[in-house]
C-alpha cells in the first residue's frame, strides 16, 4: 500500500511518463485557433470585409425591392411555389437580381414585416458603419430597429390596397392588425398605436416632451398674434427696406428652436432667450426678430466685457423696435420710456432677479437646462480607430525562465550578505518586474537597501530601485527591468474599460500602466497642477502628448481650452490645426503656439487677468468653484444679462466658463530669460487658479533649485519625473530618490502626495496625433479661438495712457481706422469699439481716451456714452492732417 502511495503522483505535479490522450492534445490546438481567430477578428482589415459584405447585402436587397415594386405581382406566383417549381421557371422571374432577389424580397416583403423590412437594412447600414470604425450605439440601433420593424408592419397592414395580391406590413403586420382590430375596432387599434409611438419617442429621446411644449407654445403664441395683428401685410419693397437690428448680421440662422420664448407670471413682459449663443463666436449666429413693444431682449451669452456705454446701445436698440408701429403709438412709446431711469438694462436685471428670488427654477422649467454644447451641436469625438494597436498590448510578456533566473539570483545575492529570503513573489509589468521579498525576521531593512548596486551587478541590469518596505505590506520590493519590454500603447489605456467608463473626473488624464499592468488615471482638476521633469530624451513629450490626448478623447471643444507654450518650436506644432476648437489666445495673436519669451510674458498675465476676472464671477454667484459656478448657470440660476465688474475697471456678464490647461514645454528656458517675469505670473496662477477651472503643466529637462524654485514647488504637490542623470535632480523633482535608476523610454515615477507609483507611460506616435487633430479640425468649429484679456506690458505700444496724460504722438496704429468710424457711425461708445473692431477693454479705453485728447469724441457720460463731435469727413481729415496721419 505504501508503495502504491508513493507511486501516485503529487498535489501540483505531474506525470511525465503518462501519455496526454487525443483530447487534451486537441485542447491546446483548439484554444489557440481560437484565439488567433479572435484576433484577426479584431483587426481593422477583417472588419472591414464584414462590413463591405453587409453593405453590398443591403445595396443587393434594396435594388431587389425596388425592382419588387414594378414586376411584384408578375413574380407572385412563381415565388408563392414550391423550390422546384421555381427553379424550373427562373426564366419567368423579373426581378433585376433574378430569383435569388425574388426569393429574397417575397420572404421580407410578403412573408415577414412588409415594407416595414427597410427598418433591417438600415440597422444593418449602422452596423456596417460601426465596423468601418466609426463608433455607433448599436445597443440603441437595434432597439430603435426592432420597434419601427413591429410598429411600421402593423401600420402599413392598416392600408387597404386592393390591388396587390399581399399586404404591406407582410404576415405579421396582417396578423397582428388583425387581431387587435377585432379587440379593439380599427379606432381603437389607431388610438393604441399612436399611444405607443409617442411612448417610444418619450423613452428614446429625453427632448421629446420639451419639443411638445415648444411647439405648443409657439403655436398658441402664433395664434394669439394672429388676433392682435392687423390684416394688413407689408409688402415684399418695404420688407427689403427693413433694416436689421444694429450690431446683428443676418449672415446665418440657427433651427434651435427648443429655448425660445419664457412669460414673467407678474407681468406681460415676454423675454427673448438666446442663451444658446456661445462665449465664443460661433459660425452661425441667430437672428434676432424685430422686437415688439412687449420684447425684452436677454443676452445671456456674455461673450464680450462692456461697459455702461453698452447698457445705452442696448436700451436704443430695443427701443428701435417701435419703427415698425403706427406713429402714435411709437411716439407714446418713446415718451413712456424717456419717463424713466433712462437705464433699460437695469430693469432688465431687476427684473431677472425679481424672477430668480421668487422662483429659482422658473426659468428652468420655462426654457430646460442649457445646453453648453450647442453651439458644436454636431461635434463627435475622435474614434479610438485613430490609434494604432500593437501586439500583445492588453496582457504582458512572461518570460517564466527569464523570472526564476531573476529570482535565483536574488536569493544568492541576499545570502552572501548573510540575508535570509522567507519568500519571493513576482509581478510583471509592461517594463519592470516588482520582486517582493520577505526577509527572515529580525533583519534589518537599511542592510538591504545597501545591496541595490550588489543586486544590479549580480543581475546585470541597467537601473533597479529597492523599496523598503513597500506602503502597506510586510514585503520588500526590487523592481527590476524586463530584458524584452512591451509597448504600452495609447491605444491600450484609451480603450480600457476604466478610462470609457469613468464618469466622475473632471478632467480625466490616463498616462499609462502601472508595474501590476493596471491602467493608471488622476483626475488634472484634483492635482491641481502638474510638474514634469526628466532629462533629454526620456519621454517628457510623449507624456505631454498623451495628457493632451486624453484630455482630446473626454471633453468637448466647449468644456475645455488649451494654452501651449513651446519654446523648442517643433513639439507643440502638431495641435496647431486645433485653433477653432480647443485653443484659447490673446487679440490679435498671430501664433496660437507661442514661442517668443515676451509673448509668453505677456499671455502669462493675461492668464492673470482672466483668473482675477473668473474669480469676480465666481463672488457674485455666491459659488467656490467652477463647477459649482456652470452647474448654476446650466440650471438657469444666474442672470446672463447682469453687469460683474472685472478686474480691470470693465464689465462681464455671466457665461459658461470651460476649464484652462495651460501647459509650458521647458520653461526653465523662459526662467532663465526673464527670471521673475515668468515666475511670478505662474506662481499666481498655480497659488489661486485651481478653483476657477485653471490648471498648469510646467515642464522641463533641467530640474535644478534655479528653475524649479521652492516657490513653484510649494504650489505644485503632484510632479512626474522621467529618468534624471542625478540624484540630486531627482530629489529636487520627486523630494526623493529613484528618478536616477529609471531606464528610460517613458519609465517615470509619479508622485501625488507621500508615495510614489512607477509608471510605465503610454507611447502615442506622431501620425497618431496626426490623425486625431485631422479628424477634430475637419468638423464644426467656432470662428475664432478662446479670447483671453488683453494684456498690454509697460512701455510697449498701445498701451493705455493714464486719464488726462493722453500723448498725441504716442497714437494707436488703429487710431486713423476707428476716427472714421466713429465720423461714419456717429457712435462714439467704447463698447461699439470692442464689438466693432474686435478688440479689449483696455485697448478701446484707450482709443475712446484718444479720441477726447483729439477733439472728435466729447467726454464719457457714463451710460449715455459719448458725444461725436465732428459731423463729416472733411473736418475728420483735417484732423487727421494735423495729427501727421
Amino acid at each position: 500500500m505504501a508503495q502504491r502511495r508513493s507511486s501516485k503522483p503529487e498535489s501540483g505535479q505531474s506525470n511525465t511518463e503518462q501519455k496526454p490522450s487525443a483530447s487534451v492534445a486537441a485542447g491546446p490546438e483548439l484554444a489557440s485557433a481560437w484565439k488567433r481567430f479572435k484576433e484577426i477578428a479584431q483587426t481593422q482589415r477583417f472588419k472591414s470585409i464584414c462590413a463591405i459584405v453587409l453593405l453590398a447585402f443591403v445595396l443587393f436587397t434594396l435594388i431587389a425591392m425596388i425592382s419588387f415594386i414594378f414586376v411584384g405581382n408578375a413574380d407572385f406566383s412563381i415565388s408563392s411555389q414550391p423550390l422546384s417549381y421555381r427553379f424550373a421557371h427562373h426564366g419567368e422571374i423579373k426581378n433585376v437580381m433574378g430569383i435569388i432577389g425574388s426569393d429574397l424580397v417575397y420572404a421580407l416583403v410578403c412573408r415577414s414585416f412588409g415594407w416595414a423590412s427597410i427598418a433591417f437594412l438600415v440597422f444593418m447600414v449602422i452596423v456596417a458603419v460601426d465596423l468601418l470604425g466609426k463608433k455607433q450605439s448599436l445597443l440603441r440601433a437595434f432597439f430603435a430597429s426592432s420597434f419601427w420593424l413591429i410598429w411600421g408592419s402593423i401600420v402599413l397592414s392598416l392600408i387597404p390596397l386592393k390591388s396587390l395580391n399581399y399586404s404591406l406590413g407582410g404576415a405579421h403586420g396582417l396578423y397582428v392588425s388583425e387581431y387587435l382590430k377585432s379587440l379593439l375596432h380599427p379606432l381603437g387599434t389607431i388610438l393604441v398605436l399612436i399611444a405607443i409611438l409617442i411612448i417610444f419617442l418619450i423613452a428614446i429621446d429625453k427632448d421629446t416632451i420639451p419639443r411638445c411644449k415648444s411647439a405648443w407654445q409657439w403655436l398658441k403664441d402664433k395664434l394669439s398674434r394672429k388676433r392682435q395683428e392687423p390684416i394688413e401685410t407689408p409688402s415684399d419693397t418695404e420688407i427689403s427696406e427693413q433694416t436689421p437690428a444694429e450690431g446683428h448680421t443676418d449672415e446665418s440662422v440657427t433651427d434651435d428652436d427648443d429655448q425660445i420664448v419664457a412669460l414673467d407670471p407678474d407681468d406681460d413682459t415676454l423675454v427673448l432667450d438666446i442663451s444658446d449663443v456661445s462665449d465664443q463666436p460661433s459660425e452661425s449666429a441667430p437672428v434676432p426678430q424685430e422686437p415688439d413693444d412687449n420684447f425684452v431682449i436677454v443676452d445671456t451669452a456674455g461673450s464680450e466685457q462692456t461697459t455702461d456705454d453698452d447698457a445705452t446701445d442696448q436700451a436704443n436698440n430695443a427701443a428701435g423696435g417701435s419703427d415698425d408701429l403706427p406713429a402714435e403709438e411709437a411716439e407714446e412709446q418713446q415718451t413712456s420710456e424717456s419717463d424713466k431711469t433712462g437705464d433699460l438694462d437695469m430693469d432688465i436685471e431687476v427684473n431677472y432677479e425679481e424672477i430668480l428670488s421668487k422662483d429659482p427654477d422658473y426659468f428652468l422649467r420655462k426654457l430646460g437646462p442649457y445646453d453648453p454644447h450647442l453651439d458644436l451641436s454636431r461635434y463627435t469625438f475622435p474614434s479610438i480607430s485613430l490609434l494604432k494597436t500593437y501586439p500583445n498590448e492588453s496582457t504582458p510578456v512572461i518570460d517564466m525562465d527569464e523570472q526564476q533566473a531573476n529570482k535565483a539570483l536574488i536569493v544568492r545575492t541576499f545570502r552572501s550578505f548573510s540575508i535570509e529570503i522567507v519568500s519571493i513573489r513576482a509581478t510583471i509589468g509592461p517594463t519592470v518586474t516588482l520582486y517582493e521579498i520577505v526577509p527572515k525576521e529580525g533583519t534589518r531593512i537599511n542592510r538591504i537597501q545597501t545591496l541595490e548596486k550588489d543586486i544590479m551587478l549580480s543581475l546585470s541590469a541597467n537601473g533597479i530601485r529597492i523599496i523598503a518596505p513597500i506602503p502597506g505590506k510586510g514585503t520588500v520590493g526590487i523592481e527590476v527591468p524586463n530584458k524584452k519590454p512591451q509597448i504600452v500603447s495609447m491605444h491600450s489605456v484609451i480603450a480600457s474599460k476604466r478610462f470609457q467608463e469613468e464618469k466622475k473626473m473632471h478632467l480625466p488624464v490616463v498616462i499609462g500602466k502601472t508595474i501590476t499592468n493596471e491602467v493608471f488615471m488622476f483626475d488634472l482638476a484634483k492635482t491641481p497642477h502638474l510638474l514634469v521633469a526628466g532629462a533629454t530624451g526620456q519621454g517628457k513629450s510623449v507624456g505631454l502628448n498623451a495628457i493632451i490626448t486624453s484630455l482630446l478623447y473626454k471633453k468637448h471643444p466647449t468644456e475645455l481650452k488649451f494654452v501651449l507654450v513651446d519654446p523648442k518650436m517643433v513639439e507643440f506644432t502638431l495641435f496647431e490645426p486645433l485653433i477653432r476648437h480647443y485653443m484659447a489666445a490673446m487679440p490679435d495673436q498671430e501664433e496660437i503656439i507661442i514661442t517668443d519669451c515676451q509673448k509668453v510674458i505677456n499671455t502669462l498675465n493675461s492668464l492673470v487677468i482672466e483668473m482675477e476676472d473668473r474669480y469676480m464671477l465666481l463672488m457674485d454667484a455666491h459659488v467656490r468653484n467652477l463647477e459649482d459656478y456652470n452647474e448654476k448657470f446650466v440650471n438657469r440660476r444666474l442672470n446672463p444679462t447682469k453687469e460683474v465688474k472685472n478686474s480691470h475697471g470693465g464689465t462681464q456678464h455671466h457665461r459658461f466658463l470651460p476649464y484652462l490647461v495651460i501647459i509650458i514645454d521647458e520653461f526653465g528656458d523662459f526662467i532663465m530669460q526673464a527670471g521673475k517675469q515668468v515666475e511670478t505670473p505662474i506662481a499666481r496662477i498655480t497659488q489661486k487658479a485651481r478653483a476657477v477651472g485653471m490648471h498648469m503643466i510646467l515642464a522641463t529637462q533641467r530640474p535644478s533649485v534655479n528653475i524649479v524654485t521652492g516657490v513653484i514647488k510649494a504650489n505644485i504637490p503632484t510632479r512626474i519625473a522621467f529618468r534624471t542623470q542625478s540624484m540630486i535632480d531627482s530629489r529636487t523633482v520627486l523630494d526623493s530618490k529613484g528618478a536616477e535608476g529609471l531606464v528610460g523610454k517613458g519609465d517615470m515615477l509619479y508622485s501625488g502626495g507621500t508615495e510614489l507609483t512607477r509608471i510605465q507611460c503610454a507611447f502615442v506616435d506622431t501620425p497618431e496625433v496626426e490623425n486625431i487633430v485631422k479628424y477634430i479640425s475637419e468638423q464644426q468649429h467656432f470662428s475664432v479661438p478662446y479670447q483671453l484679456p488683453e494684456y498690454v506690458g509697460e512701455g510697449e505700444e498701445g498701451e493705455a495712457l493714464a486719464p488726462g496724460s493722453v500723448d498725441l504722438k504716442r497714437l494707436d496704429p488703429m487710431f486713423k481706422e476707428v476716427a472714421t468710424y466713429v465720423v461714419t457711425k456717429q457712435e462714439g461708445s467704447t463698447s461699439k469699439l470692442q464689438r466693432a473692431f474686435e478688440i479689449g477693454y483696455n485697448r478701446a479705453g484707450k482709443l475712446s481716451d484718444q479720441l477726447e485728447a483729439a477733439g472728435i469724441v466729447g467726454p464719457n457720460k457714463g451710460p449715455k456714452g459719448r458725444d461725436v463731435l465732428v459731423q463729416d469727413m472733411t473736418q475728420l481729415a483735417q484732423i487727421l492732417e494735423d495729427l501727421g496721419l
